[in-house]
């Protein structure tokens, strides 16, 4: 019998399928299965030109113009804040807490304090045991803990979104070797080998695979196949990518490494590397989402955030046309036009990546729908103006249906000061947690849509 808990296995490997249609044949008269429902946050440091993210009420106008195709499978927001984020000036009040809907504390670095457990976390606690992996933390910046003596805070508090406690923020994964291995490769929980074997996950699955073909119909099959030559493909781009950054590319490509270290080492190779060789950092980010993206698919997880970059990031951006500065320095503009319409085309950037996620969620077919169908996919800011650090009116996108539960292809223009929280409400019920209040709100944000039965 083909489940939802069917995988692939080999030496080593066990490849979790996406969702198949004889999945829900087989399943019992008695139980309604369906596609599970998942959450995605994507977050984008330094705030947006607050001019250019909607003017004049044309929400595809402007920053947004990226995301104008997949109208219909989106809802954005008018007057959404973190009330408990405006106790302190400067980023870092904005950033630790987005996921929380609480106030950190002020700290050096002893007693760092988030305040609660992030609404990923949540979710993770909830659907963690049915999938191999709780939940999934990207990032393409190592995290900071410095001093900022210009707020007399830990940068730490940058560095994360994600909290397991209030004291604990979650490990990010910064290398897309190590995250697809934490995806596909680990089974045994324990750290991944970089560079462990230049064997192809598919080699080592095909037999298994081509077992699963004879017993699956016609639209099962191609299904199977899209999802396996998509995991190839990120498969080779990874190689490419990190022998290119190693200048050993051999064979068409494929990876000869000779890095034999573990864990934190190759972290922190990446990560030098990534800054001294000039990477394209159009593809980096693309790998990590790419990687979200069938970790959805595939089921190995239905909770997953990514960090754009650190908070008060400095990332020079000189990759793009029309600009010559680094981000931080660029958002805090002072209004002058030309620093602004740089600062705008970062901003389209980071929207234009948010929008090759929603797009790839949406070519993967899944039941009547699509992954992104059944998924929720937040892209969020922790302030509004980067030169005034505003927590009002903050820049958010949800991109997907929930399974059903969201009314897409909508503008939400809510009451100054909302509580971004009713929104957590509202995305933690659809995900199955019987929760009536989050951090300062204590009801769903309305107009969302209908609930599931």
């Amino acid at each position: 019998m083909i489940t939802r808990k069917t995988v692939l296995r080999g030496a080593g490997v066990a490849l979790a399928l996406p969702w198949l249609e004889s999945m829900q044949a087989q399943a019992s008269s008695r139980q309604s299965v369906k596609p599970p429902t998942r959450f995605g946050f994507l977050y984008f440091a330094n705030g947006v030109h607050p001019k250019k993210w909607a003017p004049d009420g044309a929400t595809f106008s402007g920053t947004l113009k990226p995301l104008e195709s997949l109208q219909g499978d989106i809802l954005t927001f008018e007057n959404l804040m973190n009330r408990n984020s405006i106790e302190g000036d400067g980023h870092y009040y904005k950033v630790a807490p987005i996921l929380c809907g609480t106030a950190i504390t002020k700290t050096t670095g002893r007693d760092v304090r988030s305040g609660g457990v992030s609404l990923d976390q949540l979710m993770a606690q909830h659907t963690g045991s049915a999938t191999p992996l709780p939940s999934l933390e990207l990032a393409v910046e190592s995290p900071t803990a410095y001093v900022d003596t210009n707020v007399g805070l830990t940068t730490l508090y940058g560095s994360h979104v994600s909290w397991s406690t209030p004291t604990t923020p979650v490990t990010r994964e910064l290398n897309p070797q190590l995250a697809f291995d934490r995806v596909f490769r680990n089974t045994t929980g324990a750290a991944p080998i970089f560079g462990s074997t230049d064997k192809s996950i598919l080699d080592t699955v095909m037999a298994d695979a081509s077992g699963l073909r004879k017993r699956l119909g016609v639209d099962d099959r191609q299904k199977v196949d899209e999802y396996l030559d998509a995991v190839r493909s990120v498969e080779k781009r990874i190689a490419y990518d990190l022998a290119r950054r190693k200048g050993s590319i051999l064979d068409g490509g494929v990876l000869k490494s000779e890095v034999d270290t573990l864990g934190r080492r190759i972290t922190d190779w990446y990560a030098v590397r990534s800054e001294k060789r000039g990477i394209d950092h159009t593809e980096q980010v693309r790998l990590m989402l790419d990687i979200m993206a069938l970790g959805f698919w595939s089921d190995s997880t239905r909770v997953a955030t990514f960090m754009f970059a650190n908070e008060v990031s400095g990332r020079n951006f000189s990759f793009l046309p029309g600009v010559s500065g680094s981000h931080h320095e660029l958002s805090h503009h002072e209004n002058n036009e030309e620093k602004l319409a740089q600062y705008q085309r970062i901003n389209v950037w980071h929207v234009e990546q948010y929008a090759y996620l929603l797009n790839r969620l949406k070519s993967f077919r899944e039941g009547d729908g699509t992954v992104l169908d059944n998924s929720m996919v937040m892209f969020a800011g922790g302030m509004r103006d980067g030169n005034a650090h505003s927590p009002y009116n903050l820049p958010i996108v949800l991109g997907g249906r929930g399974g059903g539960s969201l009314q897409t292809g909508r503008h939400l223009k809510l009451p100054a000061q909302t509580p971004l929280c009713g929104l957590y409400v509202g995305l933690a019920r659809r995900m199955g947690i019987n929760i009536r209040s989050f951090g300062d709100a204590s009801i769903e944000l309305p107009g969302l849509g209908i609930l599931p039965v």
